[in-house]
């Protein structure tokens, strides 16, 4: 008896140790949507308590609350969109871009079944999150594009998340929205009309801090960036473990826009396996801001990233040796 009361003993003991080597990290994200499954997939298959972290995610709406939240250290590294990072880094602000995320932004901007010109939305209005989020930059990239002037041509309506969007638009509070999958996939099932898809090189969802963070914290950034990697690669080689997560946190989905979100998420376009933020990408954030704004004109990209934990497991071979066996 003495003997298994000791092996107990020694069993509770041992998980104490391991639970209390554990360091606490709450970490903040902005989009219920397939961007953000890198996060997701290393907390639900162990990759962050693998590498000593004990995450605890919390969705927060829009980008630029994240980011508030983010500079008050309430969750010192959260996944966010670039946009909301470069706007709060232009205005002062200590946040930096440390892993990629996804890097290439395809969002579509839906109309009612009825609506399938530019004309015919002309004088209407588009449901996006929040005003210089991601959503914003890229409603008003597809609205010139139709040759319509955004503001004066279109209103654009600040409704919230991309679910939010897509209800808005079912009950016809508004003409169209820019939607992202699955959402874009559920609402084209349902008979919205795509009026422009807008695919480009862009710094979307990806993992950000501050450079005090850092300066303070360079392990647990580091531990972070290796468990972003290692879910990425967990993406891209166990399609049964990356649809599941995306139910959990998606909720239930029709098997065809599941099938359909997953194979677009996981391609390597748009989640790269070494995550470097996307220096392109930021570009292309920089361009339309830079049209009004001075701080932006005369930014460069790489002001907003920080690549060292990145570039440090690269250089090592340890992103290499993850993919040694992949099958493309």
């Amino acid at each position: 008896m003495k003997v298994v009361i000791l092996a107990v003993s020694l069993s509770l003991l041992s998980f104490s140790v391991a639970s209390a080597q554990l360091t606490k990290v709450t970490v903040g994200y902005s989009l219920i949507a397939a961007g953000s499954i890198p996060g997701w997939v290393a907390k639900e298959s162990g990759v962050f308590h693998k590498n000593g972290l004990d995450v605890q995610l919390v969705y927060i709406r829009g980008g630029t609350t994240v980011v508030m939240s983010l500079l008050s250290r309430e969750t010192p590294i959260s996944q966010v969109g670039g946009s909301a990072i470069v706007s709060a880094s232009l205005r002062g602000a200590d946040a930096v871009m440390i892993a990629g995320g996804t890097v290439t932004t395809d969002q579509w901007l839906m109309s009612q079944p009825k609506i399938k010109t530019a004309e015919q939305l002309k004088g209407g209005s588009v449901a996006i999150d929040r005003f210089g989020g991601t959503s914003d930059l890229l409603t008003r990239i597809a609205l010139k594009r139709l040759g319509l002037t955004p503001v004066k041509d279109v209103a654009l309506v600040q409704i919230g998340s991309v679910p939010d969007r897509l209800n808005a638009l079912e009950k016809g509070k508004v003409q169209a929205a820019i939607l992202v999958s699955p959402d874009s996939f559920i609402a084209q099932k349902k008979g919205f009309y795509t009026l422009l898809s807008v695919s480009i090189p862009y710094q979307a969802v990806g993992v950000a801090t501050t450079r005090t963070f850092i300066r303070e914290n360079p392990d647990i950034a580091k531990r972070y960036v290796k468990s972003q990697i290692e879910a990425v690669h967990r993406i891209k080689t166990d399609r049964e473990t990356g649809k599941k997560v995306l139910v959990k946190y998606l909720g239930s989905q029709d098997k065809e826009i599941l099938e359909r979100t997953y194979d677009l998420i996981s391609t390597d376009d748009k989640l790269s396996p070494k995550q470097y933020p996307s220096l392109e990408g930021i570009k292309n954030i920089l361009e339309p801001l830079a049209q009004t704004d001075a701080k932006a004109k005369a930014a460069k990209p790489e002001d907003f990233v920080d690549m060292r934990f990145v570039k440090e497991l690269d250089e090592s071979g340890f992103i290499d040796e993850l993919y040694k066996g992949r099958k493309r």
